[in-house]
């Protein structure tokens, strides 16, 4: 006679009162927000918040007319605006320490495929949403404002205000770091079976028009900036297709009954 033995919950026995799980949150929230602050005070010393600003501004700066730089047309801007800017740059540098903190709070409430899953994804989205800000800053940018100022008349003098040049950086950034998302957002659309993988390549021809749809929207109304949004977006989704084949093979959950039968 033969019976297959009731597989063990991984999980069992960890669970938490909600009060301590409350706690917890805390001090990781605590930790997160102290690894931000320390890092607000290096940057602060150095390189500081003025040479900050002149980085994010160099792009423009390269392509304004000889002698010409931007203004502040507020009188706390050149106050706030690279404080603003050393607060996101601490963010962004702390940020792979926040991400952990993160993962260390959730990660006992996973089972061992869950955590195949979600902590690959965690940095792996990091790392796109990084590659995607490198490239808006470094191809993007310098292509973009030198199209631009190709068109200024020579009647006019630019000097672009800071305060508007953040909102438009900060915009670019973020359209740019969410596009390189597509990937991720795909492995996750097939891994939860919402969509299959078949599926998605049949919608591929769809997803050329959305993403230059969404790059006329989010980008500049010229042709360098949304050619440079819509085809790394395209590219990425046939990563995306590629990847989440892989990430549904080595992460699917055990099947019920799958362990050898014992005879009795």
């Amino acid at each position: 006679m033969s019976e297959t033995p009731s597989k063990e919950d991984e999980l069992a026995g960890t669970e938490q009162p909600f009060v301590q799980h409350l706690m917890e949150l805390r001090d990781r929230m605590v930790k997160a927000i102290i690894a931000i602050a320390i890092a607000a005070a290096i940057l602060f010393f150095f390189p500081g918040p003025g040479a900050l600003y002149d980085f994010l501004a160099a792009p423009l700066v390269a392509h304004l007319p000889k002698g010409a730089t931007l203004i502040a047309t507020s009188v706390i801007s050149p106050f706030m605006v690279p404080l603003k800017i050393l607060l996101m740059s601490a963010f962004l540098l702390a940020l792979p320490f926040v991400l952990w903190q993160v993962w260390a709070f959730v990660a006992p409430g996973l089972y061992s495929h869950e955590k195949k899953l979600v902590l690959p994804l965690v940095i792996s989205s990091t790392l796109l949403f990084f590659i995607g800000v490198a490239f808006c800053y470094y191809l993007v940018f310098g292509q973009v404002f030198a199209f631009i100022q190709s068109f200024a008349p020579k009647s006019i003098t630019a000097a672009p205000d800071i305060e508007a040049y953040l909102s438009f950086v900060l915009s670019m950034f973020l359209a740019f770091g969410l596009s390189f998302e597509v990937p991720i957002a795909v492995v996750v659309l097939a891994r939860m079976g919402i969509v299959s993988v078949q599926k998605l390549r049949e919608f591929r021809g769809y997803f050329i028009v959305i993403a230059f749809v969404i790059a006329a929207v989010v980008t500049p109304p010229d042709v360098v900036s949304q050619l440079s949004l819509a085809i790394p977006m395209c590219l990425l989704y046939e990563v995306g297709i590629w990847a989440a084949q892989i990430f549904i093979k080595h992460t699917k959950a055990p099947e019920e009954g799958s362990e050898p039968a014992s005879n009795a």
